[in-house]
């Protein structure tokens, strides 16, 4: 599944459903976020139950607000439309799939 990019207009429609997303809340100036970039391309071919959203905070302060996000990288993972997990800063892939496959 490709990585999306969300806004603050499409959030709700590209991560509240149903399903398991990991959202990457980051920004461009951001030296771990652009870390954790090729982290998240390589989960995304090998986790294939799991949909990757990224928002640029400084684009989308809103979204950011909404889920308390005050450090990036951060990565908040929903269920089924709830948030159910949250990790901040750089995580290696298998922290993040031991984080995501606690609620697949």
């Amino acid at each position: 599944m490709a990585i999306v990019n969300v806004s603050d207009n499409s959030f709700k429609a590209e991560v509240e459903g149903e399903g398991t997303v990991l959202v990457d809340f980051w920004a461009p100036w951001c030296g771990p976020c652009k870390m954790i970039a090729p982290v998240l391309e390589e989960l995304d071919k090998e986790v294939e139950a799991l949909k990757i959203a990224k928002v640029n905070v400084d684009d989308n302060p809103e979204s950011a607000a909404r889920f308390g996000v005050m450090s990036i990288p951060t990565l908040i993972v929903f269920k089924d439309g709830q948030p159910v997990d949250k990790v901040v800063g750089f995580q290696s892939k298998d922290a993040l799939k031991n984080v995501v496959s606690r609620h697949q």
